[in-house]
């Protein structure tokens, strides 16, 4: 791992796809005032900042972080489709619960005008 952003990787890396610092910049939303920050390793990347170069350069995340200083977080594996099942099923469940409550408040509400005429 490198201790500082391996800068002279990243150029050769968007040289070898040609791509320049403004493409990062793009890339990255940012300007390019901040890509040469990064590259001087005085701005850190952050996670999705990471996968965004990664993908940019074609390079595999771990080699990315290796290079980008020894601040650079490892994203977080993308979840897996049990965990997308787990929160689709959970979101299912609160969606349920919504339209009881908004069923109990019309009933509300429909009791209110009654009691008022």
């Amino acid at each position: 791992m490198a201790l500082f952003f391996d800068q002279d990787w990243f150029d050769g890396k968007l040289k070898a796809k040609g791509r320049t610092r403004d493409d990062v910049a793009a890339s990255l939303r940012i300007s390019r005032g901040e890509v040469d920050e990064i590259f001087k390793d005085q701005r850190e990347l952050s996670p999705n900042e990471v996968t965004m170069l990664a993908r940019l350069l074609g390079e595999p995340l771990s080699d990315v972080v290796s290079r980008a200083g020894i601040a650079t977080p490892m994203p977080a594996a993308p979840a897996s489709s049990s965990d997308n099942a787990a929160v689709l099923a959970r979101l299912e469940e609160m969606d349920q619960r919504l339209i009881r409550i908004e069923r109990a408040v019309a009933d509300l509400q429909s009791l209110i005008l009654a009691t008022r005429s």
